[in-house]
């Protein structure tokens, strides 16, 4: 079993598409680790808000399988892949680690070079794994939060999933 974090966004129709991944990640691999909920600013180009969180979850599929599960899980939710890389999407599901992995596997680089750039990847990341080290740097998730900088706008916000609030892990 590896233990794979993953990047969940949307900003449209938020609540659903969230909800939705949420049902469906939980039915395929069970007990789901989830941090807080944030809304954050589309990065790279205009639109409406996106809500962003981090999912953990326990998997026996290697990675490819993996990558093709989530793609299948977007499609299934209405992601358009002709749309161009910076626009509005249902759902974006990013693989950010794979167990301990650090390099490009099956094209997948990992960790998720977004995770040291994008707040709304490395705050819920913090978030949920604070104290565990990234293998790049070799500093925890929550010293990396702690000295990031950015103008990217991020806010948690209340969010109820099966009548769990993932807003509270912020009080």
């Amino acid at each position: 079993m590896s233990t794979v974090y993953l990047s969940l966004g949307s900003n449209v129709d938020r609540e659903h598409y969230i909800r939705a991944a949420l049902d469906a990640l939980s039915a395929e691999f069970g007990e789901l680790e989830i941090s807080s909920v944030y809304e954050s600013d589309p990065v790279g180009f205009d639109g409406s808000p996106f809500y962003n969180l981090i999912v953990g979850i326990d998997t026996s599929l290697s990675l490819a399988a993996l990558s093709e599960q989530l793609k299948a899980l977007e499609d299934a939710n209405g992601r358009d892949r002709t749309a161009p890389r910076f626009a509005s999407r249902t759902l974006d599901i990013d693989i950010v680690t794979y167990h301990d992995r650090v390099g490009t596997f099956d094209g997948i680089e990992l960790p998720r070079p977004e995770l040291y750039y994008n707040a709304f990847v490395l705050w819920p990341m913090a978030e949920l794994r604070g104290q565990t080290l990234d293998p790049v740097t070799g500093k925890s998730f929550a010293e990396l939060w702690t000295n990031f900088e950015t103008e990217q706008r991020l806010r948690p916000i209340p969010f109820f999933w099966r009548e769990q609030n993932l807003g509270s892990n912020n009080d």
